[in-house]
């Protein structure tokens, strides 16, 4: 699971739930254009800025890369060790809210348990043994969501 990089597992998790609301009738649930227009754009700005800091500071993209040029503390990583991830969350949530198609709602929860219990220990653990100390103080002032 770790050599498919999170967005991708987003997209297959998206069109996933498209066939299944597809093969259900497409079932309405809760369907908020604006809400789901403003995560989008929400999440896209968070995702956008996270990694345009990442490619200022010289870092790695790629979650599954061996090591990290440099532990990224200051801008959405001085509120969240993830926010990446929280701005893909929150265009998935997005999505869900714009289609209002039930199964589109589990999409959020497949990529948040994907990344949660599957890319962040292994993205932790690399960065323990790469930056050691400095990511352990890290981790304690800033919480690996909100």
């Amino acid at each position: 699971m770790l050599k498919i990089p999170p967005p991708i597992w987003a997209l297959v998790y998206v069109i996933l739930a498209a066939i299944v609301s597809l093969l259900l009738g497409w079932p309405t649930g809760l369907r908020i254009i604006a809400l789901g227009i403003l995560l989008i754009i929400a999440g896209v700005a968070l995702s956008v800025t996270a990694a345009g800091l990442f490619r200022r500071e010289g870092t790695e993209l790629n979650p599954a890369s061996p090591s990290n040029q440099k532990l990224v503390t200051s801008g959405p990583f001085a509120f969240s060790r993830n926010p990446m991830y929280s701005g893909l969350i929150l265009c998935a949530l997005g999505i869900a809210f714009l289609v209002g198609a039930w199964p589109m709602f589990l999409v959020p929860v497949a990529i948040f348990a994907t990344v949660n219990f599957v890319h962040i220990p292994f993205e932790e653990a690399k960065m323990r043994r790469q930056f050691g100390g400095a990511f352990d103080t890290y981790a304690r002032k800033v919480r690996r969501w909100i």
